[in-house]
């Protein structure tokens, strides 16, 4: 695991400035702090920073073809590596390392563009083609691993894992916040791609390739999720042991490694499995690692615990009672752009006490998005009866109502929901503020275009798939890639750490995608596969047990505690969110949380850490 940066320029005959290449790769060490190394050619600066995992000795970067034409800078892993050598041997190709990172190079000069197609694994790799001065650069299918770029005026492409490797350069003046990215914030508590908080910054969106060459660019989609054909004749014996052998075959290659691998363990349904597979495939001890809390309703740790006794792993527990404060501007900062999951406080815990005893963690990540885990994949009876009624007539029955409720009462929000349907409702349904809050909120004199933000879900809700369908499906090219990966490769990277997910395999996650929705849900019953996949290796206390989010009691702590920094955040005069959000709406959505009635901590953490971006980064 690395980080990457790079700067293109279209004169051939310019000088990078050495300096400022350094400066870029150097405030991204914590994603690679074993090695920095830096490369220069005719108008191009690669820069690496290194985590050294595969060949420890021989895997320095950038890698280079044997002819010398191509170099590559690569972050992430590539799973299937040895295949892919083996064949690349095979077809002539001799190698100078043991990295995975050189079969990518031999397989790009084989394939072009297409060598993509080959990779198993998390990536974002940025080639030099010194013959055709172009920049081929790609990001992994579920989009694990990340890549901002930005194309500036004169034709001069940079990019970097991290935001802040760009503002290096020294655009930091240039960019204007993103008034369209700051509405999808505040709908959906992250900024989803391909958008950045700036308007001069990009991300590469996952399953993307992108090729600048004389100062353009291109992206070309390589792989979507919704090209599967449903399965709807397999024996349901058959799909599950489908599944079980992919489930262990991509642990068995997320195993492969110079240094230990360990597990978070939180006591779930997808940690629990991912353990227990584990140690029957590895021949090493399992260490693994979890978070509990102080507050009983949010701890998980005695069914962690249980199953770290049954499979004999090293455990270690991080109990987390209120939040260290001193550490949340340095979170923010880490993320660079707003990111409101609440979550990414626990993440930041358990990534940093596993990063205390080895360099490469395994997680359940990504099993509730496609064997149906969440809450919002389980219609209400009464939503279920609502929609029998003809859309026009919810939106009168439930809409006017829903205007005239006062928005301390429970219900509001419920009577919005059901005066729409498919996107538009999904958003009110999992985001943090629907289209009418934000216009309550956002200031009208920012410049932002406030819409009902469905367009990033439509393209998911097509008639011929039913409403659950298509929540999984937006949630994994949404949710799981712009805020779930996030949160786990900032936090991970923060503390220098590997996170690889055994469920983003993309050969599971097209076979989850075939299989017929009454088997994911079999019986009402969410995770039934995994759940089958897991009797006999758990308890009935495990296998069993409704879903808890891995979450923190932030509600409780905005009341208490945690109130004084809630305040400061939200009710300073002088902040300098203030420019783009109410305050009094600011105040109205405070004094209605302290009061209990409702439950806003998710609007009020969103503001929140709006404010400390803010006060970071001069906005």
């Amino acid at each position: 695991m690395c980080g990457i940066a790079g700067i293109c320029v279209r004169d051939s005959t310019a000088r990078i400035d050495r300096s400022l290449l350094q400066r870029m790769t150097r405030v991204i060490a914590h994603r690679g702090p074993d090695g920095e190394s830096l490369h220069f050619d005719a108008g191009v600066g690669l820069g690496h920073r290194r985590l050294s995992i595969i060949d420890l000795e021989g895997g320095t970067q950038p890698i280079f073809s044997a002819d010398g034409a191509l170099a590559i800078i690569f972050n992430g892993e590539i799973y299937n590596y040895k295949e892919l050598r083996g064949e690349l041997v095979k077809a002539g190709y001799r190698f100078k390392t043991q990295s995975d990172t050189e079969v990518i190079v031999h397989l790009y000069d084989q394939l072009g563009s297409e060598c993509v197609s080959k990779l198993n694994g998390m990536f974002a790799f940025a080639i030099w083609d010194n013959r055709t001065r172009t920049l081929f650069a790609a990001r992994d299918r579920l989009g694990e691993k990340p890549f901002y770029y930005s194309l500036l005026a004169d034709g001069t492409f940079i990019f970097a894992s991290e935001i802040k490797s760009l503002l290096e350069y020294g655009i930091a003046r240039k960019l204007e916040l993103d008034t369209d990215a700051l509405d999808d914030y505040f709908a959906y508590g992250y900024i989803p791609s391909p958008k950045s908080i700036y308007k001069g910054i990009r991300k590469l969106a996952a399953a993307h390739t992108l090729v600048w060459r004389d100062g353009g660019i291109s992206t070309n989609r390589y792989w979507s999720h919704l090209d599967t054909t449903p399965n709807t004749t397999a024996d349901v014996s058959d799909l599950l042991e489908q599944v079980r052998s992919l489930v262990s075959d991509s642990i068995r290659l997320r195993l492969r490694s110079d240094v230990p691998v360990g597990a978070f363990l939180s006591g779930g349904i997808d940690s629990s499995l991912i353990v227990a597979m584990a140690s029957e495939v590895s021949s090493e001890r399992l260490s693994t690692f979890s978070v509990g809390f102080t507050e009983r309703d949010f701890d998980e740790s005695t069914f962690a615990r249980e199953i770290a006794e049954k499979y004999g792993t090293d455990h270690h527990e991080i109990t987390v009672g209120d939040i260290n404060l001193e550490m949340f501007p340095d979170l923010v900062r880490q993320f660079d752009e707003p990111f409101a999951d609440p979550s990414a406080i626990p993440t930041y815990y358990v990534t940093r006490a596993a990063s205390r005893h080895l360099k490469v963690c395994l997680s359940g990540d990504a099993g509730d998005e496609l064997f149906a885990g969440y809450p919002q994949y389980v219609l209400e009876p009464a939503e279920v009866w609502v929609d029998r009624v003809p859309l026009a007539l919810r939106r009168l029955l439930f809409g006017l109502p829903a205007r005239i409720v006062p928005d301390s009462l429970r219900g509001k929000g419920w009577l919005r929901r059901m005066s729409t349907d498919g996107a538009v409702r999904y958003q009110r349904v999992i985001g943090v503020l629907d289209s009418i809050e934000r216009r309550q909120l956002l200031r009208p004199d920012a410049g932002i275009d406030v819409d009902c933000n469905a367009a990033l879900l439509q393209p998911f809700f097509a008639a011929n798939r039913s409403g659950i369908e298509s929540r999984l499906l937006a949630d994994q090219a949404t949710y799981l890639t712009d805020d779930i990966l996030v949160k786990v490769d900032r936090n991970s990277m923060l503390n220098s750490l590997e996170v690889r997910v055994p469920f983003l395999d993309h050969r599971l996650v097209e076979l989850a995608n075939s299989i017929p929705l009454a088997l994911r849900m079999k019986g009402g019953q969410q995770k039934w596969i995994l759940k089958e996949l897991l009797r006999g290796r758990a308890s009935s206390n495990i296998t069993n047990r409704p879903k808890q989010g891995f979450g923190m009691p932030i509600r409780d702590w905005l009341r208490g505690s945690y109130r004084e920094l809630a305040e400061d955040l939200l009710l300073n005069p002088a902040n300098r969110s203030l420019d783009f959000v109410d305050a009094t709406a600011v105040r109205n959505l405070f004094n209605a949380h302290q009061r209990g009635h409702r439950d806003l901590s998710d609007r009020l953490w969103s503001l929140m850490w709006f404010e400390q971006w803010c006060r970071t980064y001069g906005t």
